[in-house]
């Protein structure tokens, strides 16, 4: 199979801080996840044109223990090595966001396969996040990350720091170095060598509108670093018409040919009257660069815009690669929301592109095998809990996309429900639920939170008492959703007015948010007996 170009994004959807690497002929790619269960998504490719999952890099709670940290915290910015024929990854955990501290620590895993098994997290520090390891020709090992200050009056992204870390003592060795200091807001370090030059590739001017990628270099891994004569290596700060916007937090990877590519986040803005928002969260994306002759690097195509389509590796246009198939893969070349997803909960367990909140899902709450055919939830904590939700979800990789499911739900209760939710955080929700009103019986109805707004429209509640089965749909058209419920599948009724997907972005609200919209089930029991819920289907439909 041949292709002559890949077409961004490659992985559609949620999938932030892309962190890449090759082994022999195939290439590795993962993300962050925050607050979302399982953590770090590994996709594989051998032609970085199409891409199939590889599994979850973080899957357990001795890795990951997410009970309780805010939302967007949680798993920040792994970054994904490979030297002495192991794995290395590092990330952040972060609890705490939206106050002068940020409660981080880092960690290190390592593994002789990328299916694991995976070692025990060694700490190694909590001065700051976007760790990443680089691993010198001489043998050493030197973490590099961003210093955090929580200090009034003083920057906060306050440089660059390196450290060795000894793999005997599985600790860092010395004191840190800062490495590089910078006017501009500056992150997401990474250090590569060439040609005699130490390179540090840096995430600067944060994950919104200012986002890019600056390069600066130095003779010594310890610095002095000049930063890059030309500027930002990719950005569209200046171009708010750009079909990629938010371009920035990136990373490089090699062929075998010898070529360079950069793995690097975007978004995809929906226009609304207030501005641009992006529904869809942060995505990955790949250009292709090239090395000039005096040894800064640039997009091959000659500016520092990022492109839709780009030009595939020597290798996949002559069909040496033999990438995953597009029906296989997971983004399909970037065209994602042009394929239907069904899942009809036949297996025994969730697939990969299923994601629980802050734990994992196990037999306690989440079961595929109690009712075959079904996924069944036991209802626990509300949708406010940054603890024990019942909730699973899909990341949503269009906006014009239909959601499905068909539920089998007998409350008994007010504080009993369950149905159809779609999902940015605790705070920003839309809820298409089922619970029971002392006065009508089982009820279908709204429920909205809107930045921490909670509200139950009483006038788009439906009595369902004799409905055998509740079929609920949501209906994605870019800034606009629409929730619908039917008895049989085939005659629907609208549940509340036209409501505004765009809340369900980064943009919307004042507070720091970095995970894009999800779609997906849910139960709560408030009461704590746990009333079940089954889910028959669940299906995203292109529109």
């Amino acid at each position: 199979m041949t292709a002559d170009h890949l077409h961004n994004p490659v992985l559609p959807g949620c999938h932030p801080d892309p962190t890449v690497v090759r082994v022999g002929q195939e290439y590795y790619l993962a993300t962050s996840t925050f607050e979302w269960f399982p953590a770090v998504p590994v996709h594989r490719s051998t032609d970085l044109v199409h891409w199939e999952p590889a599994g979850h890099l973080l899957n357990s709670r001795d890795t990951a223990d997410l009970r309780g940290v805010a939302d967007s915290a949680g798993v920040w910015a792994p970054s994904l090595s490979h030297h002495g024929g192991r794995f290395w990854l590092v990330y952040s955990l972060v609890r705490t966001v939206g106050s002068p501290y940020k409660d981080v620590d880092n960690y290190l895993i390592t593994a002789d396969s990328i299916e694991g098994p995976w070692s025990e997290p060694v700490f190694l520090n909590s001065s700051g996040f976007d760790p990443s390891l680089f691993h010198d020709e001489d043998g050493r090992h030197w973490l590099v990350n961003l210093r955090w200050d929580h200090r009034p009056g003083r920057p906060s992204f306050a440089g660059i720091v390196l450290q060795e870390y000894d793999p005997g003592a599985r600790a860092l060795a010395g004191e840190p170095v800062l490495l590089l200091r910078h006017d501009e807001l500056i992150e997401g370090p990474n250090l590569y060598r060439r040609d005699g030059w130490y390179y540090l590739m840096l995430a600067e001017g944060g994950t919104g509108w200012n986002h890019g990628i600056l390069m600066a270099r130095s003779r010594a891994l310890t610095g002095p670093y000049e930063l890059d004569p030309a500027g930002s290596l990719l950005t569209t700060r200046d171009d708010p018409g750009a079909p990629l916007l938010k371009a920035g937090h990136g990373e490089l990877v090699s062929t075998p040919d010898g070529e360079w590519y950069l793995a690097h986040l975007a978004s995809r803005p929906v226009a609304t009257p207030e501005g641009p928002r992006c529904v869809l969260g942060r995505e990955t994306c790949i250009q292709r660069v090239q090395w000039t002759g005096d040894g800064w690097l640039r997009l091959a195509h000659g500016d520092n815009r990022p492109r839709l389509s780009v030009p595939a590796p020597r290798a996949a246009r002559t069909g040496a690669g033999s990438g995953a198939s597009p029906s296989a893969s997971a983004s399909g070349g970037g065209r994602d929301g042009g394929r239907d997803h069904c899942d009809d909960f036949d297996a025994p367990v969730l697939g990969p592109r299923w994601s629980s909140l802050r734990v994992p899902a196990d037999p306690s709450w989440l079961s595929l095998t109690e009712r075959p055919g079904w996924l069944r939830l036991r209802g626990r904590q509300s949708p406010h809990s940054l603890f024990d939700q019942s909730l699973v979800a899909q990341r949503l990789t269009s906006v014009h996309c239909r959601a499905t499911t068909v539920l089998d739900f007998r409350p008994t209760r007010f504080d009993q429900q369950a149905g159809l939710i779609c999902w940015y955080d605790t705070t920003t929700h839309y809820y298409l639920r089922v619970t029971h009103c002392e006065e009508r019986g089982r009820v279908l109805g709204l429920a909205v939170s809107d930045d921490g707004a909670y509200a139950e429209p009483a006038d788009c509640e439906l009595p369902v008492e004799d409905w055998p089965l509740l079929h609920l749909r949501a209906d994605f058209d870019g800034a606009a959703l629409r929730l619908s419920a039917s008895p049989d599948g085939t005659e629907w009724t609208r549940v509340g007015p036209v409501l505004d997907a765009s809340k369900l972005s980064d943009d919307y609200g004042d507070r720091l948010r970095f995970t894009g919209a999800f779609v997906g089930v849910c139960a709560q029991d408030l009461g704590g007996t746990r009333r079940a819920a089954d889910f028959d289907r669940f299906t995203l439909t292109p529109l």
